[in-house]
């Protein structure tokens, strides 16, 4: 099968096209045939190197979240059929660990990751665990499926399961454009909450608008925690998610309202802030770090794009030779939405 291979650490002149066994079924295993691979930001980072997760080793196909049609089952699968249309959590894990069985893969002792540090779907083919496998309703098209996998089950975790937004609560999105941020946006309002979006150009901000944002601030906005005060009736935000870190930190404290939640998930622009103890005691905020989504929260995140037609919007679409151009494109931090792969 055609695969794009990893070799080095470098830019795109470090992978390129190779042709690689066909991978093979094991007893609760299957093999889907890729269609369409969407890009992430881990790929992106674990090209210039090194790799971030455990166990990552050169040569390496890239690829997390994909959608496609299985063409084999292991003897030991029932639920899923050649044929069937699914995506897949790429977070595999080993299944057999006290956390796997719990459901909660993202803390395996021996973590395996499609795309992350096992073969991911930058391919023809890839081989995946039956029970992370979910089937994908005829209504949705697989260009839309592709966009789910990773960003709405990070975003689910974050808003639903750590978070816990209720409806009529008040959410503030950093980032407002990106990947998990839109589909903040989209879960927040599909359970019934107002949400205000920082985001960049013009373009990013028509982005948070139309993915449902009610009120959208440039990123350098004056008076910005003011403004979602007014915006709240003077009760300031009940959430707050920020996966940017060091250069928002002091807006997202600014912008909660008393026993506010701030949902920490990332440190893009740095990783060590600095904060009064009384302000967070005395105003009774929550600082909760996200950590990994569960099987669950992904199979409640598809669950609900799937039935609700939920997805993200393309930003652009290469075929698998055209990956270094797909590089440059995520790498400019332009895009509104997923860079997708066509195998």
């Amino acid at each position: 099968m055609r695969a794009m291979v990893q070799t080095e650490f470098g830019g795109p002149e470090a992978v390129f096209p190779q042709d690689l066994p066909e991978p093979v079924c094991g007893p609760r295993d299957v093999v889907v045939e890729v269609a369409y691979c969407g890009l992430n930001r881990l790929d992106l980072v674990q090209l210039k190197g090194p790799g971030l997760l455990p166990g990552f080793r050169l040569p390496h196909v890239p690829g997390m979240d994909f959608a496609g049609t299985v063409v084999a089952t292991g003897s030991a699968v029932t639920s899923i059929v050649p044929g069937d249309r699914v995506t897949v959590d790429p977070t595999q894990g080993c299944g057999s660990c006290p956390r796997c069985s719990a459901g909660d893969r993202a803390y395996c002792v021996s973590p395996r990751v499609l795309g992350g540090n096992a073969p991911g779907a930058l391919a023809e083919y890839v081989r995946a665990s039956a029970q992370s496998v979910i089937q994908i309703p005829e209504s949705v098209p697989l260009t839309a499926a592709v966009t789910v996998p990773t960003a709405f089950a990070t975003a689910w975790h974050a808003v639903h399961t750590v978070g816990s937004l209720a409806a009529g609560e008040t959410l503030v999105v950093h980032a407002g454009a990106s990947a998990v941020s839109l589909a903040a946006i989209a879960l927040a309002k599909r359970a019934g909450a107002s949400v205000v979006a920082f985001a960049g150009s013009d373009a990013k901000q028509a982005a948070a608008n139309t993915a449902g944002a009610d009120l959208v601030l440039p990123n350098e906005a004056p008076d910005s925690a003011k403004t979602v005060s007014d915006f709240t009736d003077g009760a300031g935000a009940d959430l707050v998610l920020d996966h940017v870190g060091t250069e928002t930190w002091r807006t997202s404290l600014d912008c909660l309202g008393i026993r506010g939640r701030l949902l920490l998930m990332g440190n893009t622009s740095g990783d060590q802030v600095s904060f009064s103890l009384q302000e967070v005691f005395h105003r009774g905020l929550k600082l909760l770090g996200t950590g990994g989504y569960s099987s669950a929260d992904f199979l409640a995140a598809t669950s609900a794009c799937f039935t609700d037609g939920l997805c993200l919007p393309t930003a652009a679409r290469f075929p698998l030779e055209g990956l270094a151009d797909a590089w440059d494109v995520l790498a400019a931090r332009g895009t509104i939405g997923k860079v997708v792969i066509e195998p």
